[in-house]
C-alpha cells in the first residue's frame, strides 16, 4: 500500500512543535489514528527521531501512519499548507479568528473542500506555542475547559480537536438503539396490543370516572408510543396482561 502523504490527501496535518517526550509524541499519533488522521510532522523533537518510546506509547499506530516527518524549522513544516490552525489556552493580542474545537473541525471540511491542504499546531507540552509560532496561523483553536484547572497534556489535546474534525467524516448518529434481532413494531401491532389492553381496563372497572376515560386513555396510550416498542416487546406485553387475566379467574 502506498503510504505517502499524497496517498491521503482530503485531511489536516498534526505538527507538533518542539515535542519534548517521545510518549506524548506516540499518544499523539494513537488519538490521530483513533479518528482517522495520518499525517504527523515533528518540528525539532527534543530526544529526536525516531523514538522507541513513541513507538511503544502509540500501540501500533505509527507503523500503519505515513513514515512521520521531522523539520527543523516550522516555517519548513507548513510551507506546502494553504490554512494553517494554531492550538492555544489562552488569550492572544492578535486579530485572528478564534474557534472552538467543534467549530474549526467544520471550517476544516470546508477548506479541504476547497482544495487546501490544512495544518493543525500543537505546541511543547510545558508553554504551548510561542507568539511567534502562533502569528504563523490562520486562525486559532482554543478549547473552553475549567477555568481552575485546564491544563492538558499534549495528547489529550490532539484527541478532542481530531475527535471533532472526525465527526464530519464518520457521520455517527448522536443517539442509537439497538434493537438486535427486533424490529420497530409497526403501527396495526402497537394498536392491537392498547385496543386490547384499553378494553381489558374497561371491563375491570379501572376507568372509575367515566367522563375522565377518554383523557386517562389517551395519556396510557402516550406512554407505550414514547418508548416505541418492539415486536418483541409488544407481545412480551400481550403475554403479561394474559398472565394478569389468567392469575385474577383463577383466585
Amino acid at each position: 500500500m502506498d503510504r505517502t502523504e499524497n496517498s491521503f490527501p482530503s485531511q489536516p496535518v498534526i505538527i507538533l512543535v518542539n515535542p519534548q517526550m517521545g510518549e506524548n509524541i506516540g499518544a499523539t499519533a494513537r488519538a490521530m489514528l483513533n479518528c482517522g488522521l495520518r499525517y504527523l510532522r515533528l518540528v525539532n523533537p527534543r530526544d529526536g527521531w525516531p523514538s522507541e518510546k513513541a513507538d511503544a506509547m502509540s500501540a501500533g499506530a505509527l507503523n500503519a501512519m505515513p513514515p512521520v516527518q521531522v523539520f527543523d524549522s516550522l516555517e519548513d513544516a507548513i510551507a506546502d499548507c494553504h490554512t494553517v490552525y494554531a492550538t492555544t489556552a489562552r488569550a492572544r493580542d492578535l486579530v485572528k479568528p478564534v474557534m472552538t474545537a467543534r467549530s474549526a473541525g467544520t471550517a476544516m471540511h470546508q477548506d479541504i473542500h476547497d482544495g487546501q491542504k490544512i495544518a493543525i499546531l500543537f505546541g511543547a507540552e510545558r508553554a504551548g506555542l510561542s507568539n511567534d509560532e502562533v502569528m504563523m496561523a490562520h486562525k486559532l483553536i482554543t478549547i473552553p475547559l475549567n477555568p481552575d484547572f485546564s491544563s492538558l497534556n499534549l495528547g489529550q489535546s490532539v484527541l478532542l480537536v481530531s475527535y471533532e474534525w472526525s465527526q464530519g467524516v464518520f457521520n455517527a448518529p448522536e443517539i442509537t438503539t439497538p434493537l438486535g434481532k427486533s424490529n420497530p413494531a409497526p403501527a396495526t401491532l402497537f394498536n392491537g396490543f392498547f385496543d386490547r389492553l384499553d378494553t381489558e381496563l374497561l371491563a375491570t372497572g379501572f376507568y372509575r370516572v367515566p367522563e375522565m376515560k377518554d383523557i386517562i386513555s389517551r395519556n396510557i396510550r402516550s406512554l407505550f408510543s414514547r418508548a416505541h416498542p418492539t415486536d418483541q416487546e409488544i407481545n412480551t406485553l400481550h403475554g403479561i396482561v394474559t398472565s394478569l387475566l389468567t392469575g385474577r379467574t383463577q383466585k
